[in-house]
């Protein structure tokens, strides 16, 4: 057999499997659709003990995938926050999953209604290679905890990542609960296909669109969290040093990689100077030297690094002013790592101002009246995120009022995304629909509404003819 026909009979063979897990989980949950409160906790506690169990193997496995990757950020970003948001749903669940009664009109009295949040099915889950546990993880907590069965798709940028939380979850579910697919192309495109009762998709926006694509074939509902080109503003007001303490670490964690990661900066007129002096500072105090530093993460893969290279030369031929902060003039040839990067004087036509650049390079604007980078804001797709720096409440609710965006943080960056009782996702084209918080529980449920009536029938005496008194009643005094 060929090396062509080898891997071809290899993904055909992938492609059955996938289907032959996916017919197990429906017919799972058509024999048995709902499951209660204690079932579902225990399959979350499950999630709890494997992640604390392989957090180690989890850390090591991701930085093999970027070359290198932060162990400390791994298990910060990735496996704390996921252990919170268990914590949080666990606390939650039992209440969310109660009949919300709804109000009965006075004509259709006597009757109860009420919602019901029932499961949707087997939810699919395409996870990005840039969080390769947390977002696997984040959705498939909304997930259990709404009584669903899941099947999560692995990036095949990350294929160590892939194996290990494919060994941690098979250990620590049925297959008919919860499976992770590994692998690329052709699988990646099969799966998008299956008909999920709902799939969450985390990633680009040109690849959200080939998803939502594929699932509008089977009229899958999807949620998409994409990304953008994420502003943060500083007010004139705010010490310089106080917006680059933060600035700094959004733009240097996890070497930028982040979907929510500020990718440019409006500084006031005239502030330029200060703002590199301060980030220069800055980034030295977190990391003294790069190239070795184990807290200093790579870019992932040749082709992300050779991508956001292309933006920084594309930006010099046409006059930026591109400043590198390399603390300890280190010299990155033959590696991924890439040192923080500033550029200024930018123009429209720059790739860089296209394009989100996801990676540790920022991109500076000045601004006069806070109205101009509004303006500048709300002409480009809304981002994911939005970051304001300002002590004043007042001018904060003001951008808060004239802008649009997933999230928006004032005086922090990154960190809204831990808080598990906001919801999370984007809006246009930075993505559609929320998760974490009760909304998260929400959208991966049926919100069934429910009317029950007693053998008294009060809507006989609305049928016809309409030659009643209750008739008249109702033109006369109702409808009005």
């Amino acid at each position: 057999m060929t090396a062509s026909a080898l891997s071809l009979h290899t993904e055909n063979s992938d492609i059955a499997e996938m289907q032959r897990i996916f017919d197990m989980q429906k017919t799972a949950f058509r024999l048995r659709p709902s499951t209660t409160a204690s079932e579902r906790l225990a399959l979350l506690d499950n999630l709890k003990k494997t992640l604390v169990k392989y957090q180690d193997q989890i850390a090591q496995a991701i930085s093999d995938d970027f070359g290198h990757r932060s162990h400390h950020e791994t298990k910060f970003a990735e496996i704390l926050t996921s252990l919170d948001n268990i914590k949080y749903y666990s606390k939650n669940l039992k209440t969310w999953m109660q009949p919300d009664k709804r109000h009965v009109n006075p004509t259709h009295l006597p009757a109860k209604a009420w919602v019901q949040y029932q499961p949707l099915g087997v939810i699919g889950i395409i996870t990005p290679w840039n969080y390769p546990l947390l977002l696997a993880i984040s959705p498939l907590i909304c997930a259990l905890a709404a009584g669903n069965r899941v099947m999560i798709k692995m990036s095949s940028f990350t294929p160590k990542t892939g194996a290990m939380l494919k060994r941690a979850l098979g250990e620590a579910f049925s297959e008919d609960q919860v499976v992770v697919i590994t692998g690329g192309g052709i699988i990646s495109d099969t799966f998008s296909r299956l008909p999920f009762n709902q799939m969450t998709f985390t990633g680009s926006t040109n690849v959200g669109r080939t998803v939502m694509a594929a699932a509008a074939e089977n009229l899958t509902p999807v949620l998409l969290e994409l990304g953008g080109k994420s502003p943060a503003i500083i007010h004139a007001s705010v010490p310089m040093k106080d917006a680059v303490e933060k600035l700094a670490l959004g733009k240097c964690w996890n070497a930028g990689q982040t979907c929510v990661a500020p990718d440019y900066v409006f500084i006031p007129k005239g502030k330029t100077a200060e703002f590199v002096a301060a980030m220069r500072t800055r980034v030295a105090q977190m990391y003294p030297s790069l190239l070795n530093n184990p807290d200093y993460t790579s870019i992932v893969n040749n082709k992300q690094y050779q991508r956001i290279k292309s933006y920084l030369d594309d930006a010099k031929e046409q006059g930026a002013e591109i400043i590198e902060i390399n603390p300890a003039n280190e010299s990155f040839s033959n590696t991924r790592k890439m040192p923080v990067t500033l550029v200024t004087n930018v123009n429209q036509q720059m790739q860089i101002t296209k394009n989100e650049i996801f990676g540790p390079v920022l991109m500076m604007l000045e601004y006069e009246h806070l109205e101009e980078a509004i303006d500048y804001i709300n002409q480009r797709p809304s981002p994911l995120a939005l970051y304001y720096f300002d002590y004043d409440e007042h001018r904060a609710d003001f951008v808060l009022r004239h802008t649009q965006s997933g999230g928006y943080s004032v005086n922090d960056v990154l960190t809204h995304v831990a808080e598990e009782d906001l919801p999370f996702g984007g809006v246009g084209h930075s993505g559609m629909g929320k998760y974490h918080g009760k909304e998260g529980f929400a959208a991966m449920s049926n919100a069934r509404s429910v009317l029950v009536k007693p053998k008294f029938w009060s809507m006989r005496f609305l049928a016809p003819p309409f030659k009643n008194p209750i008739h008249k009643f109702i033109e006369k005094v109702l409808l009005k």
